[in-house]
């Protein structure tokens, strides 16, 4: 696997670490609701404070939230470029199937030489459209159930 998709598996103590940061992490966000972050590090004693987008400390909470939980978590940028077997693990597919996305259309990729690579990004917007239609004929199969008094 690339170091675009190394993973980081929490052991015991990580796991700890992580469920007792959430909260602080959670709680700052809520009462600083705009603007960057300032995280104070303490390592010396200096108390050195360090200013980082707001972006980066959300993706931190979901960071934490998974690794509280004992799951592994993987940054990957949306620009790196993935195999079609890292492409269908990341959407928990086979790769056959995710050969079948590719040749359809519905996720852009490029060939090097017969090979083919797929953005990071392209594979997630297709996660995120094929969630939200999910989300769509769930909550038309709900509303169908509720309209027949199925519920």
């Amino acid at each position: 696997m690339s170091a675009a998709l190394s993973s980081v598996s929490p052991d015991e103590e990580s796991i700890a670490v992580a469920a007792q940061a959430l909260p602080r992490v959670q709680e700052y966000l809520r009462t600083h609701a705009s603007g960057p972050a300032i995280v104070r590090v303490v390592d010396d004693g200096d108390g050195t404070e360090l200013v980082v987008p707001r972006g980066a400390v959300e993706l931190l909470a979901r960071i934490l939230a998974h690794m509280a939980n004992g799951h592994g978590v993987s940054v990957v940028p949306e620009h790196a470029e993935l195999t079609t077997q890292q492409a269908a693990n990341l959407l928990n597919v086979s790769r056959p199937y995710l050969i079948g996305l590719l040749e359809s259309g519905e996720i852009q990729f490029r060939k090097v030489g017969t090979h083919r690579r797929v953005l990071a990004g392209s594979v997630l917007a297709y996660k995120h459209r094929d969630d939200m239609r999910r989300r769509v004929a769930a909550d038309e199969l709900a509303q169908l159930a509720q309209d027949m008094d199925l519920s």
